[in-house]
């Protein structure tokens, strides 16, 4: 049977037919592009029985104000089903700033919790026991720090510090790319991370040292193929640097996880997941030659798009973000955060977070999803899909190892450049109508119903900065003083950093002092102009 050409097409640009046969797998073989679930390429999921035999972690990401505010939403979540946390920082927070520095007015506590020393961290975890629980840190330049914080507390609470489980983001390449929250060059950045997995794999061995995130690099407007293309050649950039850093691939990698968005195009998110996963089982193996079975799989978190969120009609995303993270739980993913119906406008409310929650609870246990393992395995639309996203991503990845590798496409600006080209083009189509977004360029209503809101009190950033500086008066400043000099050593040499950061913060140092310890010997980075 001829079929024609389509004029449909994914939102990466592959060509759609009406129809898809055996034809379209003529090569396909099913044990060296598919297989079993838990078994090597890992096309169909990283467990043999992955949802069946237990359900991805469901995480509600949340941080709002300070440390109290942000203790009460997690003890809500956890009450009504969460079985993950998930900690989202403020903006001085992620890029080393204290909340009584002069460029964090008015943004303290604004996008998440503000936290500036190891009694905040206490606070934000009063009364939860982090041996019980799993807890997911997005935090990426700052990283070093603030789970350096987490171990403290820990340590506090009399934990056997081995016996934590989580998560800390510790991926500032896309920060380079995609979102800004960077500090140090990329080399020295580079550095702190490895020294990060170094400590970790001897001191916390069961967490999961870095979340290499293509998430971010969606939101700013990529396609589902630059997402996967993107955020593997991170994974190698990673990977070789703590090789060449003298650790061991098989020791370390078991730890690497990942984080990607979900978006709306149903089938081509399912497919996009199972294409990444395969593709990065075969770098870990073929490329790194890496041993260990562990050390190919490729774990990973999921949030659905904020980006596709929005402001008119509300409503509707929790239509989107169903419909987001059912595409997730086909892909197999390891954890999900699903977004607020309101987030277009605010941060959630304790209302939209439920719902948001109960979204991921409905698929679990409503929808028979979990009930198999890779359903839409064999479906010749999936496999076809599946391959050509592969295909398309092996060709990106071709081009940065020509460029040199990702830290020479992210300085030559060649990376930045191809998300903003997608994302110009994909904002055109909105404009003209030729990409529907339901309430906004169709289906419009003339008059909108607002809804409920949170607001967070402009008083919490004043009561953060005076307990900031009457922590500053009452520490001992001796101890304080000589874990910083550590700090500073460790730096300028080739000492892992991590034993110091933990000391320093311990010692009552900030993540403002820290980071600005670091600043000294390290430099700041200048993004490079993109034309």
């Amino acid at each position: 049977m001829t079929q024609k050409k389509s004029d449909q097409e994914t939102k990466s640009h592959i060509a759609v037919r009406p129809l898809y046969s055996p034809a379209d797998l003529e090569a396909w073989d099913y044990d060296r592009q598919v297989g079993y679930p838990g078994e090597y390429p890992f096309t169909r999921g990283v467990q043999a029985t992955m949802h069946r035999g237990r359900l991805w972690t469901m995480r509600q990401y949340a941080g709002m104000g300070d440390a109290e505010e942000s203790n009460k939403r997690y003890k809500y979540l956890l009450a009504n089903g969460t079985t993950g946390l998930s900690v989202a920082f403020d903006l001085p927070t992620q890029i080393g700033l204290d909340s009584d520095h002069p460029l964090a007015v008015g943004e303290v506590g604004k996008v998440g919790v503000a936290i500036d020393s190891i009694e905040d961290m206490q606070r934000l975890f009063d009364d939860i026991e982090l041996t019980k629980i799993s807890t997911s840190m997005t935090i990426n330049a700052t990283a070093s720090i603030l789970l350096a914080l987490y171990v403290g507390v820990a340590r506090r609470q009399g934990a056997d510090i081995r016996k934590l489980s989580g998560t800390v983001q510790n991926d500032v390449l896309k920060e380079f790319i995609a979102r800004g929250t960077y500090i140090y060059p990329p080399r020295q950045a580079m550095r702190i991370i490895t020294d990060l997995f170094a400590w970790t794999n001897e001191n916390v061995p069961e967490w999961n040292t870095i979340s290499i995130s293509g998430y971010h690099m969606r939101e700013a407007g990529s396609t589902a193929v630059q997402e996967v293309a993107f955020t593997l050649s991170n994974g190698i950039a990673y990977v070789q640097a703590a090789i060449d850093a003298g650790l061991d691939v098989d020791k370390f990698a078991p730890r690497i996880s990942f984080f990607f968005n979900a978006h709306s195009n149903f089938l081509e998110e399912v497919a996009k997941f199972r294409a990444a996963r395969r593709m990065w089982a075969r770098i870990m193996r073929e490329h790194f030659r890496a041993k260990n079975p562990r050390s190919w799989m490729m774990r990973f978190h999921t949030q659905t798009a904020g980006s596709t969120l929005t402001a008119q009609q509300p409503e509707n995303n929790i239509v989107r973000t169903a419909i987001q993270a059912m595409a997730a739980v086909l892909g197999g993913t390891q954890s999900l955060h699903t977004n607020s119906y309101d987030e277009a406008l605010a941060l959630p409310t304790e209302q939209a977070a439920r719902t948001a929650l109960r979204t991921q609870q409905i698929v679990a246990y409503e929808s028979g999803v979990p009930q198999t393992v890779d359903p839409l395995a064999g479906s010749y639309y999936i496999e076809a899909l599946t391959n050509e996203i592969e295909r398309r991503a092996l060709d990106y990845l071709d081009k940065i190892e020509a460029l040199g590798g990702m830290l020479k496409a992210i300085e030559r600006g060649y990376v930045q450049q191809e998300i903003q080209n997608a994302a110009y083009e994909y904002q055109q189509q909105v404009d003209r109508a030729e990409a529907v977004v339901v309430g906004v360029n169709r289906f419009t209503v003339e008059e909108e119903k607002p809804i409920p809101t949170l607001h967070i009190d402009e008083a919490l950033e004043r009561k953060q900065v005076e307990r900031l500086r009457a922590l500053r008066v009452r520490r001992d400043t001796q101890p304080w003083a000589d874990t910083l000099k550590k700090v500073e050593d460790a730096a300028r040499s080739d000492t892992n950093l991590m034993p110091h950061i933990v000391a320093a913060v311990e010692a009552y140092a900030t993540v403002g002092e820290i980071s600005n310890t670091m600043r000294k010997v390290f430099g700041e980075y200048k993004e490079a102009v993109v034309i």
